[in-house]
């Protein structure tokens, strides 16, 4: 498989861990570096080992992985979703919240919801006899950019547009899982 190919795939998968630290930067009231790493590495780190999970399984849980996933995605990401609702009316006035109200649980959640997509792929490297360790370096390497980016951008319009972000995030959050389940029932 060539390298181009790779990346191709590489970004494929990092898009949805880009709008979830949209999303997430979204709602932090101040971006501190290490806040958007520690997303940023989230992200990467689950991007990166679910097809490492996926090749080393093989095809033989394929059609259990792919019956459930889509499942899994929805109800993560509709979950933290709702909680960021909440807590984005639970907390109108922007002061209330804290620099960082993603805790380690919630980016779990998200980063486990966005990466699953990746755990099929990864079956698809071994069915093809493809060597993991490369896909798995560019795979975690473009999301943990696209992340850390997500997460500054998502900031940037936080700050510019501070009233109801956190609900907004939410919805987004909350529309990415609705969207997950939907292209799995409808379009696959």
């Amino acid at each position: 498989m060539s390298l181009l190919l790779i990346f191709i795939i590489g970004i494929g998968l990092s898009v949805d861990s880009f709008v979830a630290s949209i999303t997430a930067g979204v709602c932090m009231v101040k971006v501190k570096i290490r806040n958007a790493l520690k997303v940023a590495s989230f992200m990467a780190f689950f991007q990166a080992l679910t097809p490492l999970i996926g090749w080393l399984a093989g095809s033989s849980f394929q059609r259990y992985i792919e019956s459930v996933d889509h499942w899994v995605a929805f109800v993560l990401l509709l979950a933290i979703g709702c909680k960021m609702i909440y807590e984005g009316v639970k907390h109108k006035d922007k002061a209330e919240k804290s620099s960082f109200p993603l805790s380690n649980m919630m980016l779990t959640g998200m980063a486990i919801a966005t990466s699953i997509d990746a755990l099929i792929v990864g079956i698809g490297f071994g069915l093809l006899e493809v060597s993991i360790i490369i896909p798995v370096l560019i795979i975690g390497g473009l999301t943990f950019l696209f992340s850390a980016l997500g997460v500054l951008l998502g900031n940037k319009i936080g700050i510019r547009y501070n009233s109801g972000l956190e609900i907004f995030g939410g919805i987004i959050l909350a529309g990415l899982g609705i969207k997950i389940l939907f292209d799995h029932i409808f379009f696959v």
